[in-house]
């Protein structure tokens, strides 16, 4: 369905193909249901326009009458990671609170397992919510006819709905806040599975070119505490003067502030450490780590929030409500 620009196009119904294929809703009912009791030429032409039309046959509403109920497929790369659990254990209570089941997919972070996923989870859910790092096109492919909100990216084609997270300004407070502390040498841990830089990397570039310190004191790290270890002595080797460092999330920062100790830094009066993410296990740290900090909850929630709408026909939210901005929240560890 064509829908104006920047707008969020409402679900292909099947009365959209009655129109399509120029017969009433009762016989394309019958078509997509194999009976016999319509012409074969009839019901080729509309299963030909339930293709073209990327028609999908709605879960949701057979529910409606036969009172199933509404499942949502909620992708997420990696559940050994504490963000990925919050935001997963946010978007279940929201949508146990609609009396929707959710099927969740852990897609370990890998493409080929990401696509297997998008391959098997059309047939088995009415929407789909999660983390995704293919194509568009591929992402369109195997889900064409079913709502589809990404969370943490942005969206090019006009069917699909984004949750962003808007980090900028709680980097460039971090980065305000360790240079105000005297820190002159502030080094970052990216994102190591990735081809190009991270966006959290490209805010920390702004931030450290705006307060005039030097943005390339950087290195990779895994996504995990042993890939923040190990990220930590890599920047300390190529930099040993570094007294403070922004890391991609809280688990690498975590994993950084467990190596300093190993390494005979104290923290933060050696090396200060500043994470993203905003755990709740960065609580359970000593000292307690600081963070550039998310609700999870809020972005769980709008996530299955946008996606009720678009199940029901609800004008969607705007593209600024669907925004969960980050904010520095200070710990002991800077």
């Amino acid at each position: 369905m064509v829908s104006a620009a920047g707008a969020e196009p409402r679900r292909v119904t099947i009365h959209d193909v009655a129109r399509s294929a120029g017969v009433s809703r009762q016989t394309v009912s019958r078509a997509l249901n194999g009976k016999d009791e319509i012409e074969v030429s009839t019901k080729q032409r509309v299963l030909d326009a339930a293709r073209e039309l990327g028609y999908r046959p709605s879960r949701f509403a057979r529910g409606l009458v036969r009172q199933d109920t509404t499942t949502i497929g909620l992708v997420i790369p990696d559940l050994l990671n504490p963000f990925f659990t919050e935001v997963a254990a946010s978007a279940l209570e929201a949508a146990r609170a609609r009396g929707w089941h959710v099927v969740v997919y852990d897609t370990a972070d890998r493409a080929a397992e990401e696509i297997g996923t998008l391959q098997v989870v059309g047939s088995q859910v009415d929407a789909v919510v999660g983390y995704f790092s293919c194509s568009e096109d591929e992402l369109d492919q195997y889900t064409r006819g079913m709502p589809l909100v990404l969370i943490g990216r942005e969206h090019r084609m006009a069917r699909f709905s984004s949750i962003r997270i808007d980090g900028e300004a709680g980097v460039h407070a971090a980065v305000a806040y360790l240079v105000g502390q005297g820190h002159t040498r502030i080094g970052m841990l990216d994102h190591a599975g990735r081809a190009e830089p991270s966006m959290r990397r490209d805010w920390f570039t702004a931030a450290a070119a705006a307060h005039g310190v030097d943005a390339g004191l950087v290195a990779g790290a895994a996504q995990s505490a042993d890939g923040g270890g190990a990220g930590l002595r890599a920047l300390l080797a190529a930099h040993p003067d570094v007294t403070a460092i922004f890391t991609f999330n809280d688990i690498v920062a975590i994993g950084a502030l467990r190596e300093a100790r190993r390494l005979g830094r104290s923290v933060p009066g050696d090396l200060a450490v500043i994470g993203f993410d905003g755990l709740q296990l960065g609580a359970l740290v000593e000292p307690p780590l600081s963070s550039v900090a998310l609700d999870t909850r809020r972005l769980g929630v709008l996530a299955i929030d946008q996606v009720g709408r678009l199940l029901t026909g609800v004008d969607p939210l705007e593209p600024d409500d669907l925004v969960v901005r980050a904010e520095l929240r200070l710990g002991g560890s800077a």
